[in-house]
C-alpha cells in the first residue's frame, strides 16, 4: 500500500513536536513489510526542515499542500508563484487588510510587525520569532502558498473572488485560511505520487487530524482519523484510531493490516 501521513497531530504532537516511539516503530514495520510511507503536509519544505530528523523514515514528502513533491530526495514537482502572481497577491492582501505568512521552499515571509493589523496574528507569528523570516519585499517569486488571518471574513470573500480562478482556499476556522495555487492540494499530490509509482488509488490509505487533511482523506481509498482529530475530520473517516499519544499510528496501521 501507499500510505499518507499528516505531520502535526498525526505524526508529531502539536505541542511536544515529538513522535511517539510506537508511531516510529509502526512506520518502520510497515516499510519493512513492503509498504510505501509518505508525509503529506501543509508545511512547506522550509517548515518541514526543523523536524526532518524525526521524519527520516519516509519514502516521499508531499509538502505545502501539494506544491512540492519529493521521492527519495528527488524533486518530482514544485509549483511556486511567479513574480507577477506574487506581487498581485501581496498587493491584494494589503488592499483587503488581510494578515499573512507567505511560505516558501527556502524561506518564509511576513509583513513588518507595525503593519500587521490584528493582535491575533501578531501573537501567531511570535511563535516563529528568531527563525529568520524574510519580509514581504523579499518574497516576490519565492513563496508557494500562504497562511492568512482576517477578523472580518467578508474581506476574505472579496479577496477570494478576485483570485477565484487562480487560488484554492481551505478554511482552517477562526478566521484562519490556508491558500494554495489553484489545483494544488494534499489530494492532487497523492494522485501525482501514485501515478509516478504506478500504484492504484485503490491501494492507498491516509491518516490525518485537521481540516486541511479532508481532501487527503477523501482521496484515499481508506481514510483514518486520529483520535485527537476534529469532528469534521472524523466524519470523513472509515476508521477512527486512538490519539497520537495513545499509540494512534500503531493502532491505525495494525487495523489497516500493514503491520
Amino acid at each position: 500500500m501507499l500510505i499518507f501521513f499528516d505531520i502535526d497531530g498525526t505524526l508529531l504532537g502539536e505541542w511536544s513536536h515529538t513522535m511517539p516511539e510506537s508511531a516510529a516503530n509502526a512506520i518502520a514495520a510497515a516499510r519493512k513489510n513492503g509498504h510505501i510511507c509518505a508525509v503529506n503536509t501543509g508545511r512547506t519544505k522550509k517548515l518541514v526542515e526543523p523536524d526532518l530528523s524525526k521524519l527520516q523514515s519516509f519514502d516521499a514528502y508531499l509538502m505545502g499542500c501539494g506544491t512540492m513533491i519529493t521521492l527519495h530526495e528527488r524533486v518530482l514537482f514544485h509549483r511556486t508563484f511567479a513574480e507577477s502572481e506574487s506581487k498581485e497577491i501581496i498587493e491584494a492582501l494589503d488592499h483587503y487588510k488581510i494578515d499573512a505568512v507567505l511560505e516558501g521552499c527556502e524561506n518564509n515571509f511576513h509583513d513588518r510587525i507595525d503593519k500587521i493589523r490584528t493582535k491575533t496574528f501578531r501573537d501567531f507569528i511570535k511563535r516563529f520569532a528568531g527563525q529568520g523570516y524574510g519580509s514581504f519585499g523579499d518574497a516576490v517569486g519565492r513563496f508557494d502558498k500562504f497562511f492568512a488571518y482576517v477578523d472580518d471574513v467578508a474581506r476574505m470573500a472579496a479577496f477570494q473572488k478576485q483570485f477565484e480562478d487562480r487560488l484554492d482556499l481551505v478554511d482552517r476556522k477562526g478566521g484562519f485560511f490556508e491558500i494554495m495555487p489553484r489545483g494544488c492540494s494534499k489530494a492532487s499530490a497523492m494522485d501525482f505520487l501514485a501515478g509516478e509509482l504506478g500504484i492504484s488509488m485503490e491501494d492507498t490509505a491516509a491518516l490525518g487530524d485537521s481540516s486541511n487533511d479532508i481532501p487527503m482523506l477523501r482521496r484515499a481509498h481508506i481514510a483514518i482519523a486520529m483520535g485527537n482529530a476534529s469532528e469534521d475530520v472524523k466524519a470523513e473517516a472509515d476508521y477512527v484510531t486512538t490519539s497520537l499519544e495513545k499509540d494512534g499510528v500503531w493502532n491505525a496501521l495494525k487495523w489497516l493490516g500493514v503491520i
